[in-house]
C-alpha cells in the first residue's frame, strides 16, 4: 500500500485498492441488455457484482454473499408473479 496513505476510502481512482478474486462470471443477453454476472471474494468477503450495459452504459449492484438465498427468494417471488398475472395488452 505505498503512496496511498491519508486517503482513506476514497474511491475517485479507476480501480479498487482491495484485492479481488473471481471466482465465477457469466453473461446474459436480453434483448438490447447484457447482464454480466460475476461471484467475487476479497478480503471482506463474497459478492455478487451484477453489472446491466445497454449500448456502453453501465450500471452495477452489489449482492454480498449473505443475502444472496433472500435474493433469490425474492427474484423466484417476481419470476412466479409475472407468469401468473397475465399481461395488461390494450384493448382496441
Amino acid at each position: 500500500m505505498q503512496g496511498h496513505s491519508g486517503h482513506g476510502h476514497s474511491h475517485s481512482g479507476p480501480k479498487p485498492s482491495v484485492a479481488e478474486d473471481t471466482l465465477k462470471s457469466d453473461k446474459v443477453q436480453i434483448e438490447r441488455k447484457t447482464f454480466v454476472f460475476t461471484l467475487k471474494e476479497n478480503p471482506r468477503g463474497r459478492f455478487l457484482r451484477i453489472t446491466e450495459d445497454v449500448n456502453g452504459r453501465r450500471d452495477t449492484i452489489i449482492i454480498p454473499a449473505t443475502g444472496l438465498e433472500e435474493f433469490r427468494k425474492v427474484f423466484e417471488d417476481m419470476m412466479r408473479t409475472s407468469s401468473d398475472t397475465p399481461p395488461k395488452t390494450p384493448m382496441e
